[in-house]
């Protein structure tokens, strides 16, 4: 069993104690994947998961997403132990707490890149407040797209599809924004520009990163290194990189909306 790691830069908003995951258990074709994991993700860590195919990076990164319950172990996120709360309260805690970057940006053809970057308020509220719609604006803005905020995704650049992604994961600002290969699907030129955004909204907003890739050139610039081998840590490394350029500012978080008050009296 791995000995969790100390947390990196403050107090810890991930603690993952003997994670294992097991697919069809108690089949003849049982197989565990992840083999007693245990680490920690501080507040405003920027972190790299490597490993090969098959090492169990989307299962682990499944299961940090609330996507998959874990078989055995324990995982805290943000001081709540996740492996108490229903299926609600998953839910709630996903919406509140994370962010997602796919290496697909998953946007919604019919909606522009604005309304695509307000849709998880949508989703959390039932509607979409003019604080959201002005974050969601300056977020834009922050990731190069000002002048973009009105087209339709098929109107976009790969790049500029993932900048809306990104936004998108950080309009609610959770503590933890989850991304698997997010430039795995561009070209050399538009992967960097994209790493370079992540960086960038790291540094303006605080919040922690964990970054699923195949690349070693952007492992390298991340601060710290978590490689996983056959479903267990391997290595588990900080390192000193850069600071990047910060980008313009970012308006604080929004809120939930209140919900309107129940009407009293019978109906």
């Amino acid at each position: 069993m791995n000995a969790a790691a100390p947390a990196r830069s403050g107090e810890a908003l991930v603690t993952l104690h003997d994670i294992r995951k097991t697919y069809n258990a108690g089949l003849p074709t049982e197989a565990e994947v992840l083999h007693g994991i245990s680490l920690q993700l501080a507040h405003g860590e920027f972190a790299a998961l490597i490993g090969p195919s098959g090492s169990g990076k989307s299962t682990l990164l499944n299961v940090l997403g609330l996507l998959e319950r874990a078989s055995a172990g324990s995982y805290t996120l943000a001081g709540t132990p996740v492996q108490g709360l229903d299926d609600d309260g998953l839910t709630r805690m996903r919406r509140e707490t994370l962010g997602f970057v796919f290496q697909f940006h998953h946007l919604l053809p019919a909606f522009s890149a604005l309304e695509n970057v307000t849709l998880p308020a949508l989703a959390r509220d039932g509607r979409i407040t003019p604080a959201v719609r002005e974050r969601g604006r300056s977020l834009l803005a922050a990731v190069g797209l000002a002048a973009a905020m009105e087209r339709k995704p098929q109107q976009l650049s790969g790049g500029m599809q993932q900048r809306v992604a990104i936004a998108r994961a950080l309009v609610l600002q959770p503590a933890l924004v989850l991304a698997d290969e997010p430039t795995g699907n561009l070209d050399t030129a538009s992967a960097d520009e994209v790493f370079v955004l992540l960086r960038r909204m790291h540094a303006e907003v605080g919040t922690s990163f964990l970054i699923v890739t195949h690349d070693p050139r952007l492992a390298a610039r991340c601060d710290r290194v978590v490689e996983l081998i056959d479903g267990r840590v391997a290595r588990d490394e900080s390192q000193q990189v850069a600071p990047p350029a910060i980008p313009p500012a970012i308006p604080p978080a929004v809120p939930p909306a209140p919900q309107p008050a129940a009407a009293s009296g019978a109906v």
